[in-house]
C-alpha cells in the first residue's frame, strides 16, 4: 500500500484527505483491500451502493449494455433513459425527468430552473446545509470554509437557521425564487427537518409562490425505509434532486418535476453531453428492479429500527431515519471522530466521520441484522465504558 500511497501523492491534486487502505473488490457488504483483508462496509460509498458491491443481476445487466451501447449523446432517442424515466414516474409523484451525472449537477439545474420558472434570483437554504461543490451548488452550502475561497458566488442567497419558523418567516419574501432543502441533513451530522418548518414553508409557498426544491441526494432511493424521504412528511416539493444511490454506485443524477414547471421552460436552457446515457440509466433501471424484487425498501426501514436498537443499547444517543444514522461521540472520545474511524479501520469495519464529533452511518441496504451485530460489536469495543448505560 505504501508505493500506492507514493504514486498517488505524486500524481493526484490533494482534494482528499484519505483513510490508509487500498480497496480492490467488493462483495455485498464487504470490501477487501489489495492485501485480501476483508472490511464490513457501513459507508456504501457515501450512501451510494444501495444494493451491495458487485451484485451478480446488476454486473450482468450493466455488462450487458456495456458492450452493446455506451453513450451517443442527447441528440438522439434511446431506450434506456426512457425506460428509466418510466420507472420512476411510478413511485416519485412527478412527470417529468432530466438526468445528469452527479447530484451537485442536479442541484444546479434545480437553481436555473427555479429562476426561470419563477422570474425570481433569490435562494433561502439552511444552515449547515450541504448541496454541492460547484459554483451554483456551493452558493446554498452554508459553511463559510468552503464558500469563502471562491466567492463572489451566485446571490443572492440567505440561510435560514435550522427548524426554526420564525427565521423562515423573517427571511422569505417575494424576491425569492426558491427554498432548497435537504428532508435530513446528511453532511452536518444527521439532523432531521422538523415537521413544523417544512409545514411552515409548503404554507407560506401559497402565499409567495416560490419554489420548493427538496434535495434527496442522500436520502432517496429507500436509504431512510421510503422510497424518498419527502414521504414522511406526505408533502410533495416542486423539484426534486437526485444521485447517489440511483444507481447503487454507477454516476448518474436526476431533476424531478411536475408538468406545470416543464410548461415554463424552454427546449435551450439546459443540457448535457453525458446525462442519462444508456449505460448510466441500465445502472439506474437495473438497481430500482433489484430494490423492488428483494425488498429493499422495508428492509432498510425494519434493519435500520434494529440498528438503531442495538446502538442505543451500547449508550449512544442516535439521529436520522431507515439506514441514515448518526451519533454523537461523547467522554474520552470526544473530539476524536476521525481517529475512531481510523481505528475501526484496523479492526475492518468502515465508518464516516461528518465533524469531530459525529459518526455516519450509511450502509447497504441489504445489510443483514447479523453483519450489524458484528458492527456494534466493534463500536463497542471502541467505545470501551464510555457510553454504556
Amino acid at each position: 500500500m505504501e508505493d500506492v500511497f507514493r504514486k498517488e501523492n505524486e500524481l493526484y491534486i490533494p482534494f482528499f484527505s484519505r483513510l490508509p487502505v487500498v480497496f480492490e473488490r467488493g462483495e455485498g457488504c464487504w470490501l477487501y483491500d489489495v492485501n485480501g483483508k476483508r472490511y464490513l462496509d457501513l459507508v456504501a460509498g457515501i450512501a451510494c451502493v444501495s444494493i451491495g458491491h458487485s451484485h451478480p443481476e446488476f454486473v450482468e445487466r450493466v455488462g450487458e449494455q456495456l458492450r452493446k451501447l455506451v453513450h451517443v449523446s442527447n441528440l438522439y432517442y434511446t431506450l434506456p433513459q426512457l425506460e428509466l424515466a418510466e420507472r420512476l414516474k411510478k413511485f416519485t409523484g412527478f412527470s417529468k425527468f432530466f438526468f445528469c451525472n452527479s447530484g451537485t449537477e442536479a442541484v444546479e439545474g434545480a437553481l436555473k430552473i427555479a429562476r426561470k420558472v419563477t422570474g425570481r434570483k433569490k435562494f433561502l437554504a439552511l444552515e449547515n446545509s450541504f448541496h454541492g461543490r460547484t459554483m451554483g451548488s456551493l452558493s446554498v452550502t452554508w459553511k463559510e470554509k468552503f464558500r469563502k475561497p471562491f466567492e463572489p458566488l451566485i446571490s443572492p442567497v440567505e440561510f435560514c437557521k435550522f427548524n426554526d419558523v420564525s427565521d423562515f418567516e423573517k427571511k422569505v419574501d417575494k424576491e425569492t425564487a426558491a427554498v432548497i432543502l435537504e428532508p435530513i441533513q446528511g453532511e452536518s451530522g444527521i439532523y432531521e427537518v422538523s415537521k413544523e418548518f417544512m409545514e411552515a414553508v409548503f404554507e407560506k409557498r401559497e402565499e409567495l409562490d416560490f419554489a420548493i426544491i427538496f434535495d434527496e441526494i442522500q436520502t432517496g432511493f429507500g436509504r431512510t425505509g421510503r422510497w424518498f424521504a419527502k414521504e414522511h412528511f406526505k408533502l410533495q416539493p416542486d423539484i426534486m434532486v437526485v444521485a447517489k444511490a440511483m444507481a447503487s454506485g454507477f454516476p448518474i443524477g436526476g431533476i424531478c418535476v411536475t408538468d406545470e414547471v416543464v410548461e415554463k421552460l424552454d427546449i435551450s436552457e439546459h443540457g448535457s453531453t453525458f446525462g442519462g446515457n444508456p449505460l448510466a440509466c441500465t445502472a439506474a433501471t437495473t438497481t430500482i428492479d433489484i430494490m423492488e424484487r428483494e425488498k429493499l425498501i422495508d428492509k432498510a426501514a425494519n434493519v435500520g429500527d434494529y440498528l438503531r436498537t442495538k446502538l442505543q443499547e451500547i449508550g449512544l444517543g442516535v439521529r436520522g431515519k431507515g439506514l441514515m444514522l448518526g451519533f454523537d461521540l461523547t467522554g474520552r472520545n470526544k473530539g476524536r471522530a476521525k481517529e475512531f474511524v481510523k481505528e475501526a479501520l484496523t479492526k475492518g469495519l468502515i465508518l464516516n466521520f461528518t465533524s469531530e464529533n459525529t459518526i455516519r452511518l450509511l450502509p447497504p441496504l441489504i445489510i443483514e441484522k447479523e453483519e450489524v451485530d458484528l458492527a456494534i460489536e466493534i463500536i463497542a469495543s471502541l467505545l470501551g465504558n464510555e457510553q454504556r448505560p
